[in-house]
């Protein structure tokens, strides 16, 4: 019986598909690592029009014509001395490896397994719920990690993989379509979904981390176009410190004119201290988790409204796909609850997508120290923009290799999987060791909160 509950709801987002052939662009940037042994030289700052893109989607960022960070330059020359040492072996590793056979399954299991258990949560009591939600959000980061893959062009097969059957070449031949529709349905089921996020915000986060003139929380939610300015500015709000001011800003006319600029990340931020782990860890766990409460219901407003008003200047294309995806989302999870005569399924969702995000979770250690601001670089000076964690095989499959995070800016069309692969090909140009302790990486993070990817600092070019 259940079996067919489940075939239901799949029959039932399946009805609902409709096109959906916006274009994606997969850029090549690169990044940078704690404890990097190799210096690299300066270049000069560039146009993101120069940089290499391998979609048609390309044009969009080229009109924009906004320059690359300094992080994101020290990334781009890192990857080419990487390249001029060891291109014989990573090419080959960019060019030919996918996730077809890897990704793909386990997005499907992941989903399988999400949608599953929210319907068993539907006879749970509340600890329990809690209690299976914390393992079961490893599955919630498998979809966005997987749905990220599909984003940087790493999840299906490349035009350039060799010995291409039948169904490869078909597979290749509607690429864009596929990676379209697998983003946009594979983040189903969802609370709050990872879509919309990673559509608009990620691909600009690769050229604008750390970017103290064109990042910050008001530029972003005040911004005229269609793609954030850098969307992980939304994660790190809540962890980190950022230059800039803050937003949104809501204008409201009656029964006065006001001016309200709201910040649920910075207000928690503010309750933050030097020095105490606990405090802040509690801060962080408090407004992260208030604010994808606060996404839920704002995907019920879109939805009805068909406008997203935390972002009232973007383009009329953004509010429409927006208000699509944000539809058939809402429709979806009032089924599920629906069917399982039951709100306790939505509150799943929600736990699985944001447990792992937060201490104790294994996974946070990762995720709260990606893009930090660390000055130890074997005496050299400068600041390094970004890390990885090592801390064993285990972790990287609880991750699903995210946890090469300096690997996956060096070369983001590598799928997580194989990322691991690029220390032993290139020993020289990452920090050695597996035995990063991550409750000790969490404790001290957030003891000593870091500018986000040395927004305050020069970078060691």
């Amino acid at each position: 019986m259940l079996t067919k509950k489940i075939s239901v709801l799949y029959i039932i987002s399946t009805i609902l598909k409709s096109q959906h052939s916006d274009a994606f662009s997969f850029p090549r940037h690169r990044a940078v690592i704690r404890g990097t042994e190799s210096a690299v030289k300066p270049f000069p700052k560039v146009s993101f029009a120069a940089t290499r893109l391998p979609t048609s989607e390309t044009d969009t960022f080229a009109a924009e014509n906004v320059p690359i960070s300094s992080a994101a330059q020290w990334h781009q020359s890192r990857r080419r001395e990487i390249l001029s040492k060891h291109s014989s072996e990573i090419l080959p590793l960019e060019q030919q490896s996918h996730g077809l056979f890897v990704g793909l399954p386990l997005l499907f299991l992941s989903n399988v397994a999400l949608l599953y258990l929210s319907i068993q949560c539907a006879v749970l009591s509340m600890p329990y719920i809690i209690l299976l939600a914390f393992p079961a959000s490893v599955f919630s980061l498998w979809q966005l990690q997987i749905l990220h893959d599909a984003l940087h062009s790493s999840l299906l097969p490349k035009p350039s993989w060799k010995g291409q059957s039948k169904a490869i070449r078909a597979i290749i031949k509607h690429r864009k379509k596929l990676q379209n529709a697998i983003l946009f349905w594979g983040s189903i089921p969802s609370a709050f979904g990872y879509y919309l996020y990673l559509k608009y915000g990620h691909l600009t986060h690769h050229k604008s981390l750390g970017d103290t003139e064109n990042v910050s929380l008001a530029k972003l939610f005040n911004s005229t176009k269609k793609y954030f300015e850098d969307g992980d500015v939304l994660f790190t709000a809540h962890r980190m410190k950022i230059l800039g001011e803050i937003g949104p800003t809501f204008h409201i006319n009656w029964p006065q004119k006001l001016q309200i600029k709201m910040s649920i990340s910075r207000f928690g931020f503010s309750f933050w201290r030097e020095g105490n782990s606990l405090r802040n860890s509690l801060a962080f766990i408090s407004s992260f988790m208030l604010e994808r409460l606060m996404l839920i219901l704002n995907d019920f407003v879109v939805a009805i409204a068909g406008k997203n008003f935390f972002f009232p200047n973007k383009p009329k294309d953004f509010h429409k796909e927006c208000a699509q995806y944000c539809r058939i989302a809402v429709l979806f999870r009032l089924a599920l609850c629906a069917f399982a005569k039951s709100w306790k399924p939505l509150l799943f969702l929600y736990l699985a997508e944001t447990l792992w995000s937060i201490p104790p979770h294994p996974a946070c250690a990762m995720f709260i120290t990606n893009h930090g601001s660390s000055h130890k670089m074997d005496g050299k000076k400068g600041c390094i923009p970004s890390s990885s964690t090592y801390a064993g095989r285990w972790y990287s499959f609880l991750t699903l290799g995210t946890n090469y995070h300096v690997e996956h800016h060096d070369f983001p069309t590598i799928p997580l999987h194989e990322l691991g692969k690029l220390r032993k090909i290139a020993p020289e140009f990452y920090r050695a060791g597996e035995r990063d302790n991550i409750y000790s990486i969490m404790k001290k993070t957030f003891a000593h909160p870091q500018f986000y990817a040395c927004m305050n600092s020069n970078i060691n070019m």
